[in-house]
């Protein structure tokens, strides 16, 4: 006889255990070392149910029983389950094959309360019938389609993991969730690279950037009502903010500049100068360029005229404030524009590449030309989306006659399938770039199988990009 320890893998042992104690804390005792997969005597040894009723979450629909005998690989088939080779070893010592059950389980429309059998031993190997017949559907199904015909098959036709190590990680961090729920959203993240999961990512409002929406209210006084905030207090809680979101968007944001009394409001070293000046109320001042030359100059010396040079405050620009700043070469954005794009890089944190966005920083007032820049890079990842989906169609496609385990296509075939519902239409040499850039280990939504030839390199779904 075989123990829990001997029975399970190790990454799957913790909640084999976790559920035997929540047995036994709810009245079920379970005997460990009595499991077996052997027939009699020393079947699996079912828990006796000290209490009146038990709860039915599921139901399964047998799709195959499959006959393994002592020639099949049992190595391969203990990775593709949660058992030890040693339990498939030991029942085949005893007789000379074994049934393999492959059940489709469907979550049932809602829980079911029936009582339990009292003489439960005594049902070993039968059916149990029902009191009352259950209303059930394939509407929930535990697995997708995809991902159960890829499960099945590799059983089936006995193929090794594809991801091996990435799976027992998953099996890893599953053990976590049950005493740390943080782990959940990782393990939701690793089943969906995998692609056990057609779940989309929901992102929920993360409350550590709440205070986005506050960057508009903050600097323009005209959008909320300040009760008891002097000029002073409501320049300090901009200024404080505005420096909040220059760092937020990755510019390195030196802390020897912090405004004050003839201070320099903000300046960022890296990834090039970048100095800012603050103004909150209800319109930028005229002298507002004049004061940021001044400052800046005083601070910076020769330096300041190599940086870029920001104003970043409420309204719209008189004309002598445009006027000036273009003959400074300084650039004016206004508040609201600031927090847009900060949303931009909380909804996609790799999106803003500040190097290009450099180049929409000219002189004058540029709120336009930062909406550009947001449109233009909604774009890109727009088509990124798209290129994604043009091989997940192509996947659902040839999933319908079961062709592979992980169906996989050729620049060509993606390409022909994207330009069949896109205008403009893309050659081979741009859809390559992006199927490699979206195969990448750093974004992982598509997997790559490297031939020695790059239009012979093959595709394959993953996971989805969402965008909103």
């Amino acid at each position: 006889m075989l123990s829990i320890e001997q029975y399970y893998h190790a990454n799957f042992l913790p909640i084999a255990q976790s559920v035997l104690t929540q047995f036994n804390s709810q009245g079920i005792l379970l005997q460990p070392k009595q499991i077996s997969l052997l027939k009699n005597d020393e079947q699996l040894q079912l828990p006796l149910v000290s209490y009146e009723t038990v709860s039915i979450k599921a139901w399964a629909k047998c799709e195959r029983c499959q006959i393994l005998d002592p020639t099949k690989n049992l190595d391969i088939l203990s990775q593709l389950t949660i058992w030890k080779t040693e339990v498939f070893e030991a029942i085949l010592q005893k007789q000379p094959y074994m049934f393999l059950a492959y059940l489709r389980v469907y979550h049932l429309p809602e829980l079911s309360e029936v009582v339990a059998n009292p003489n439960i031993q005594e049902k070993l190997g039968k059916f149990v019938s029902l009191p009352n017949s259950l209303t059930v559907s394939e509407d929930k199904p535990v697995l997708n389609d995809r991902t159960f015909t890829q499960r099945k098959r590799q059983l089936e036709k006995l193929e090794p993991p594809l991801h091996g190590e990435l799976e027992e990680l998953q099996s890893a961090i599953a053990s976590l969730i049950i005493s740390q729920p943080a782990a959940k959203q990782f393990d939701d993240d690793i089943k969906i690279f995998l692609g056990w999961s057609s779940d989309k990512l929901i992102k929920q409002p993360d409350p550590n950037l709440a205070w986005i929406n506050d960057i508009a209210k903050l600097g323009d006084r005209s959008i909320e009502l300040d009760e008891g905030k002097n000029n002073y207090q409501a320049g300090t809680d901009f200024e404080i903010i505005a420096r909040r979101s220059l760092d937020f968007l990755e510019f390195k944001v030196e802390e020897n500049y912090k405004g004050g009394a003839g201070g320099l409001d903000l300046f960022c070293s890296q990834p090039y100068p970048l100095v800012c000046e603050c103004k909150a109320g209800k319109s930028i001042p005229d002298r507002a360029v004049e004061e940021l030359d001044r400052i800046g100059k005083r601070h910076l010396k020769e330096n300041y005229l190599q940086a870029v040079k920001l104003i970043i405050g409420p309204g719209k620009p008189t004309k002598n404030l445009k006027e000036s700043a273009e003959i400074s070469k300084i650039s004016i954005i206004n508040a609201m524009t600031l927090q847009k794009l900060v949303e931009f890089k909380a909804k996609y944190p790799g999106a803003i590449n500040l190097v290009e966005l450099q180049q929409y920083l000219e002189p004058g007032q540029i709120d336009y030309k930062i909406g550009e820049y947001i449109d233009k890079a909604e774009r890109e990842i727009k088509l990124r989306s798209q290129i994604l989906t043009a091989v997940k169609e192509l996947s659902e496609q040839d999933n319908e006659t079961l062709k592979a385990t992980h169906q996989s296509f050729i620049v060509t075939e993606t390409r022909v399938h994207y330009n069949a519902t896109h205008n403009p239409r893309l050659n081979d040499e741009v859809v390559y770039d992006l199927l490699i850039e979206l195969s990448s280990p750093l974004t992982g939504y598509l997997g790559r199988i490297k031939s020695s030839d790059w239009k012979s390199d093959r595709f394959y779904f993953l996971r989805d990009l969402p965008i909103n």
